[in-house]
């Protein structure tokens, strides 16, 4: 990928060169990220972009500044791509805050989001992802499971035993495409628990072990490479099952690893998982789960409001469950916890999960 990375940097160069060699005025062109061109795609049922585009003219005084920033950063991944090495977004951004001109009080980039920005808008232009010009984030979700990770990084290759990764998990990279291979695979499924409290509690029982698993957190809100890796475990044929709180916030960790996000619908194919089933906490589970009844909690003005604004947005609406379920949160103003479930007994959240696969209780 990284040699496909570096084709499309020399090509965009070149087509530059030429326009410039005809004496006509430098552009570049990249797909439009407004709102406005964010699309949900019915038939693969994920977000994407549309076809608006968005042009750069370097000899238009309002376009050049952001014109030269984004060819800075094409000619610093090339550079990266040829050296094979690697950096953060953030060290990118120190690779290219350097002053214009001695004479001239004005820095190539003030601040990380004006690069940050410019490096999405390469990647929508180039079709690739940022991890393909040897760029990272930091790395947020760990893994435990039977499989083995065959990685190649600094010039050596690391084979890792999924299945002897203690109390810690693996921690899953920003960049799980380029030199690292996931083979060996015996599970079932694949299980993703929002809070790594749960994930903990899991893996100390060995749920994955026994019910032949891989167990994922993304700690929260799933990270670019956490939401890659779900893709390519479904592109493998295991099913993905989702398991968070009961509130707008984990619901919304569901979607977002379903569908795709808005801020990252230029790859949303690479990072969407339609496949995707939700098996808890729900707060229908209060009917099923008597004790649940006494361990809700109050849910705030903006957990109500991120809630309404969920009922808006075409591709949650349009299922029936979940309108009941956020139009519950909406009505009592209640939420419940995925650790509520640890109350009757810690093992509990084990036989939760377990009975929610087994019966295939699953919301869409």
């Amino acid at each position: 990928m990284s040699e496909e990375a570096k084709s499309k940097i020399e090509e965009l160069a070149r087509r530059l060169v030429s326009e410039i060699n005809q004496n006509k005025p430098p552009k570049f062109t990249t797909i439009s990220r407004t709102r406005s061109n964010i699309l949900f795609d019915e038939s693969a049922n994920f977000l994407r972009l549309g076809n608006a585009e968005e042009e750069r003219n370097f000899l238009n005084v309002a376009q050049s500044k952001r014109f030269m920033q984004t060819i800075a950063i094409a000619a610093k991944c090339h550079k990266f791509l040829t050296e094979n090495l690697h950096t953060t977004i953030r060290g990118l951004f120190y690779q290219l805050k350097y002053s214009l001109g001695e004479d001239i009080d004005e820095t190539l980039f003030k601040e990380e989001e004006e690069s940050n920005d410019l490096i999405e808008d390469l990647e929508a232009a180039l079709r690739m992802k940022r991890e393909d010009f040897n760029l990272y984030a930091n790395r947020k979700g760990v893994l435990v499971g039977n499989l083995k990770i065959i990685d190649e990084f600094g010039g050596e290759t690391t084979e890792i035993d999924g299945t002897k990764q203690g109390r810690s998990g693996w921690a899953i990279p920003s960049d799980v495409d380029n030199k690292i291979k996931f083979v060996d695979i015996k599970a079932k499924y694949v299980l993703v628990v929002e809070k790594d409290a749960i994930w903990q509690r899991l893996n100390e029982d060995g749920f994955w072990k026994k019910e032949d698993a891989i167990l994922i957190t993304p700690q929260g809100q799933a990270a670019r490479g956490t939401r890659r890796l779900i893709r390519k475990f479904a592109d493998m044929g295991l099913p993905i099952y989702v398991f968070t709180d009961a509130d707008a916030w984990g619901w919304y960790i569901y979607w977002t690893i379903k569908t795709g996000s808005i801020n990252l619908a230029y790859i949303g194919k690479e990072i969407a998982t339609p496949e995707a089933k939700f098996i808890g906490v729900t707060m229908s589970d209060l009917e099923e789960y008597d004790f649940l009844k006494k361990l809700t909690i109050a849910a705030k003005e903006v957990d109500i409001k991120r809630a309404q604004e969920m009922l808006n947005y075409e591709w949650i609406k349009k299922h029936k469950e979940w309108v009941d379920e956020l139009e519950k949160v909406i009505k009592t103003k209640k939420k419940l916890e995925q650790d509520t479930l640890q109350a009757p007994r810690l093992t509990f959240v084990d036989d939760y999960i377990r009975n929610k696969i087994k019966n295939q209780e699953f919301l869409p």
